[in-house]
């Protein structure tokens, strides 16, 4: 196995919409490839990158070099493509090639070869990296180039990585989930542990796989008897695990990210939950009783120094709504309604957890006995500080991953306004041709001010239109971006505004997205900027 194997699973792999032809292209790499490069392969695909090695600008530099182009030639391919790494692949076909790369296995490349660029200067690098190019093949130098500046992504969700590996083990997709967790470095030990039927897990701090809820888009009346179903507020805050085993804390986001030490105060009342104790709950900023906007949340998960000062001035909690491993046992398989009686146990007042108005807090339960009177509670949430509901069937497992069913989201309709397309630049992995990520404005005066930039809610059919549109009408460029003419008007939905200092505007929305395209709206019916700050005043007071 090599580069090449590693390049061919990448091309089976975006070639294709079909998910069993995507899980097939994996299993047949994993049982076939060195675990050395298996577990780098399973580094890659599961979203994990390396640190960048080289900044893309400089290595269009290198390659402009190398070909002997204009800059402007470059920018025109690049217009075309869509993508950088794919354009400077395209172009290294116009540099004479050196002899064939050797058959070098994944692992060396990573290991030996690009991780060495961090000890080599700007000059090294790039001899480095344009006589690699000249020795592989196009697809081979376009896999190699995301690798060394840290863009990588195939089409391809963490989900499927795991059914791969559990067809290529032979295990339960729940046992790979669970490897998958956590701190791990790619070896082939790592590898061959992931696999093994046999292997315990020796991680203590490793969290289980996140089980997630599926947006509810019906009338709640579907889901049947209210009775059947467990009602909780949806926290705006940071999904986590807090884990308590071995005598040691561990916070994990569900981005997989440990967050312990930016949250002191829920890991010292943690302390007091017996080893072997798993909670799945949300990280909230918390003050007097209430919930602080998620703004607030936001001063915490971006310092990495002055955290004592930080705890004073935004104080977090867990809000705890599930319990996973208690006293060492594995409890997701247990139905919800006695998961539910060990967490509020295991959190009462007088026991080993904080109680009910301490750091660790039992996520409160919606008492409503009919789908109206629990539309009438949604309908109150953001005067709560809430998003919504989430709905959970009592009698369900605690499961892996979006499965749908079970639990749902049901959230309050967004905020929303109209603005103005005024930016648009190329989107990534299929849709690096097409220009879908979109900046827009609202007035101020006479003068368009950006407020947002948003990637989703459109149609195929209306992303194609728009692309053709954008193409005809772009007033200037500037590296991948298009200042386009002010014309179309679309309805934004976002979940949350605040003020923010570094924005142009002076406010910052949360989660924006495309709702509608407002082709009966002329651009100077778009909204204001003092509207959106009388929005935003309106938010605040009603906190």
């Amino acid at each position: 196995m090599s580069l090449l194997a590693f390049a061919q699973l990448y091309e089976a792999i975006d070639s294709t919409t079909s998910t069993n032809a995507k899980v097939a292209a994996m299993v047949r790499y994993f049982t076939t490839a060195p675990h050395a490069d298996a577990a780098w392969a399973v580094y890659f695909l599961t979203g994990r990158r390396l640190k960048r090695l080289a900044a893309p600008g400089a290595v269009r530099e290198w390659a402009l070099a190398a070909a002997e182009l204009e800059p402007w030639l470059l920018e025109e391919c690049y217009a075309i493509v869509g993508d950088g790494a794919e354009t400077i692949a395209l172009v290294m076909d116009q540099v004479p090639p050196a002899a064939a790369e050797p058959d070098v296995p994944l692992a060396e490349w990573v290991e030996a070869r690009l991780l060495g660029l961090r000890d080599v200067d700007a000059a090294g690098q790039q001899a480095r990296v344009i006589g690699w190019l000249r020795s592989l093949d196009r697809l081979q130098r376009f896999v190699l180039l995301k690798l060394v500046t840290g863009e990588f992504r195939v089409g391809v969700s963490h989900t499927l990585v795991v059914r791969a590996l559990a067809q290529a083990a032979g295990l339960p997709a729940t046992v790979l989930a669970a490897r998958l967790m956590g701190d791990w470095s790619p070896s082939p030990e790592w590898f061959s542990t992931a696999l093994s039927p046999s292997e315990t897990d020796q991680d203590r701090s490793r969290p289980y796989p996140f089980y997630l809820a599926s947006p509810l888009d019906d009338d709640p009346a579907v889901l049947g008897d209210p009775a059947e179903w467990l009602v909780e507020w949806k926290w705006d805050g940071i999904r986590a695990q807090l884990v308590r085993r071995a005598g040691q804390v561990h916070l994990w986001s569900r981005g997989e990210e440990l967050i312990t030490h930016r949250f002191p105060e829920i890991a010292a009342a943690a302390t007091r939950l017996p080893d072997g104790t798993v909670i799945d709950g949300e990280v909230l900023a918390f003050r007097d009783g209430a919930p602080l906007p998620f703004s607030a949340l936001q001063q915490r998960i971006g310092r990495q120094k002055q955290v004592a000062q930080m705890v004073r001035a935004v104080p977090a909690v867990l809000m705890a709504y599930d319990i996973l491993e208690d006293e060492g046992v594995d409890v997701r398989a247990l139905t919800l309604d006695e998961r539910r009686r060990r967490l509020v146990h295991r959190l009462a007042p007088g026991g080993e957890g904080e109680g009910p108005e301490g750091v660790l807090r039992v996520s409160a339960t919606v008492d409503a006995v009919t789908w109206a009177a629990l539309a009438e509670e949604r309908a109150a949430s953001r005067a709560r500080g809430v998003e919504g509901l989430m709905l959970k069937r009592r009698s369900s497992a605690y499961g892996v991953g979006r499965k749908r069913g079970d639990w749902w989201k049901w959230k309050i309709e967004p905020y929303t306004i109209d603005a103005v397309l005024v930016y648009a630049q190329p989107g990534s992995g299929r849709r690096a041709s097409l220009l879908t990520d979109y900046t827009f404005a609202v007035w101020d005066g006479t003068e368009l001010v950006p407020i947002a930039k948003a990637y989703s809610g459109l149609s195929n059919a209306e992303i194609d239109e728009m692309d053709r549109w954008i193409r005809r009408h772009t007033r200037e460029r500037f590296g991948p971006v298009r200042h386009v003419e002010p014309t179309h008007v679309f309805e934004l939905g976002f979940e949350g505004i605040a003020r923010s200092p570094r924005h142009r505007s002076g406010i910052a929305v949360r989660f924006p997205r495309m709702l509608r395209w407002r082709r009966d709206k002329a651009a100077a019916e778009a909204d204001t900027l003092d509207t959106v700050r009388r929005l935003l005043e309106s938010v605040e007071r009603n906190r």
